[in-house]
């Protein structure tokens, strides 16, 4: 069996960094044809960034791709930004990429907290999305987050990387390690922020990668851009992502009319395949493509098949 690869390398056409008035400058790229079909890349995280390869899931001759870095994230600066950073930012940030960039509609591609993020903004904005295709669907409900942060969800698959997690902070506090954590990432002390950010993305790396995490190799000093990243994603968990609990599914009907296809690894642990399926069941025009050997990463020759299979396949649709 043959599967499509990613597009080859390629250059932004333009660059900038876009001020929104409130102290942020969004790091925002374009790739490929001005005149093609528009359509943003949304990073997960939150606190991730856009990368290389994440221009390549597009052919570039048919797509005029943006890419953002969100608030505080990858090259939007000021690194780590916690003021002024909530979901209703990052969709007010959007709709400031669109209209500066003269668009009237545009495909959202979003992975993970960049499909939480695409279902909001397809909520408020259905008349410009084109279309929807989503990865590793979270639905950033109280039981998602709790399936990460809390005792009784990913510990059970993973025990021994969770008592690593859990025995960075004082048993007194292990009732909310997610506040725990946030806290030390907001430390004064950058010996206290390194060690939290390391014990918080060892946790992660265990769940996204199973036996093929490797916790070695975060030994030895922690970059500020995964504090930044940490700090983000504590951030946006301490306030409950800033929507209302189960708003997506409560909203779904404003997503009738969209075509989306949702893209998930049967073998994705960080978040189950349940709340793609969920959502998928919710929305008459959706599609749902299970893959049974991958996980929750945008990597392997599955996904990345299934991904580029995707837009491959929107461009006669649009």
């Amino acid at each position: 069996m043959s599967f499509k690869t990613l597009y080859p390398a390629i250059k932004p056409i333009a660059s900038e960094w876009i001020e929104t008035g409130d102290g942020h400058d969004i790091y925002v790229e374009q790739v490929g044809n001005p005149n093609g079909i528009p359509v943003i890349f949304l990073h997960g995280g939150p606190g991730s960034s856009c990368k290389d390869h994440h221009r390549c899931f597009f052919n570039p001759e048919k797509y005029h791709v943006i890419l953002m870095d969100q608030r505080g994230a990858g090259r939007s600066r000021p690194s780590g930004e916690l003021k002024h950073n909530t979901t209703a930012h990052l969709i007010a940030d959007m709709e400031l990429i669109r209209k500066k960039l003269v668009i009237d509609a545009w495909l959202l591609f979003g992975g993970s907290w960049g499909a939480t993020l695409a279902l909001l903004y397809a909520q408020q904005h259905s008349e410009q999305v084109l279309s929807l295709i989503l990865r590793g669907t979270f639905l950033a409900r109280l039981q998602d987050a709790n399936w990460f942060f809390k005792d009784g969800g990913a510990n059970q698959l993973f025990p021994d990387a969770w008592q690593r997690f859990i025995s960075h902070i004082p048993t007194a506090e292990h009732e909310n390690l997610l506040a725990a954590y946030h806290q030390r990432l907001n430390s004064d002390d950058l010996r206290i922020q390194q060690a939290a950010s390391r014990e918080w993305d060892a946790w992660g790396g265990a769940v996204v990668l199973g036996d093929e995490f490797d916790a070695a190799e975060l030994e030895g000093d922690v970059p500020e851009t995964a504090i930044a990243q940490t700090r983000i994603e504590t951030h946006y968990g301490m306030n409950r992502y800033f929507i209302e609990e189960n708003q997506i599914l409560n909203n779904v009907s404003c997503l009738q009319d969209i075509p989306c296809t949702i893209i998930h690894g049967e073998k994705d642990f960080m978040c189950p395949i349940d709340s793609s399926k969920t959502l998928a069941n919710m929305l008459p025009n959706a599609q749902l493509v299970r893959l049974y050997n991958s996980n929750h990463l945008a990597h392997g020759d599955e996904m990345i098949d299934a991904l580029v299979s995707a837009t491959d396949s929107m461009i006669s649709c649009l």
